[in-house]
């Protein structure tokens, strides 16, 4: 299974209500930048994507950038959402070549990438739209964790054509 942990892009800074932030113009862009990169890498496996979002606009616009449909579940929302909310909506660490992108908020995707790595659920900075891909497989009879890949979208800036 591969769990991308995506926080969303950058939002405005208010609204008539917090879920109701949409993506500024720069946000749009590092949405589409990211989705790009995760479409390449993703090539082939589309049959095995789900993308889940919070109700909150910013993450749904950021979603909305792949190619694929996402799903709303409210445990993923701003101010509500845990590291186990992430674990759970994302059945982590089921078996398999499942891909589930989960496109959130900070402080969630950080303690939830803090926790699969060390074991601890801390505060653990995220830019924004940035991904954190975990793996879990099998390999030898014994099943291993690890970080696939970790990026942001000004490292993918000099990498467009």
């Amino acid at each position: 299974m591969d769990l991308i942990l995506w926080r969303h892009a950058e939002a405005e800074d208010s609204a008539v209500t917090d879920l109701a932030r949409a993506l500024t113009p720069k946000g749009k862009k590092q949405a589409a930048r990211m989705a790009k990169w995760l479409k390449a890498q993703l090539a082939g496996r589309e049959a095995d994507i789900t993308v889940l979002v919070s109700q909150a606009r910013r993450s749904q616009e950021t979603a909305a950038a792949l190619p694929w449909p996402a799903t709303i579940d409210e445990r993923l929302n701003p101010g509500l959402a845990s590291a186990a909310h992430i674990l759970e909506v994302s059945k982590w660490p089921q078996a398999g070549d499942k891909v589930v992108i989960i496109a959130g908020h900070q402080p969630m995707i950080g303690r939830a990438a803090s926790l699969l790595l060390s074991g601890v659920e801390q505060e653990t900075s995220v830019k924004k739209a940035g991904v954190w891909w975990l793996q879990r497989r099998e390999r030898d009879g014994r099943i291993d964790f690890l970080l696939r890949a970790m990026v942001t979208p000004d490292l993918l800036a000099g990498m467009e054509e």
